[in-house]
């Protein structure tokens, strides 16, 4: 596995710990450690990107004029994809 080198401080009775626990495998023991540590940060942050994600969907939700709106583009859209469908099969049987 490639990797990298790096120093890390550790106060002599943290040390003295990591040594009991780990052995002499310190460095595995402690990038382990690390990878751990970075799953549970990126799932925070996924965890409260939805938060924020659902708080919005929530606001939008309750927003009256924004819902007509939306309503409005959601016909457009049906409308529009209708008529593309339409064109393609018509296209379609052309061909045959």
């Amino acid at each position: 596995m490639a990797g990298r080198n790096a120093n890390i401080y550790f106060p002599e009775k943290t040390y003295n710990k990591l040594r009991q626990v780990a052995g002499p495998k310190i460095s595995r023991f402690v990038s382990e450690a690390v990878e751990e540590k970075i799953k549970r940060e990126e799932q925070h942050k996924k965890e409260e990107f939805q938060k924020k994600l659902i708080a919005g969907y929530k606001k939008v939700a309750q927003n009256k004029k924004n819902q007509k709106e939306m309503e409005i583009w959601d016909e457009t859209i049906s409308d529009m994809w209708r008529k593309e469908n339409n064109n393609t099969s018509s296209a379609r049987k052309k061909r045959k």
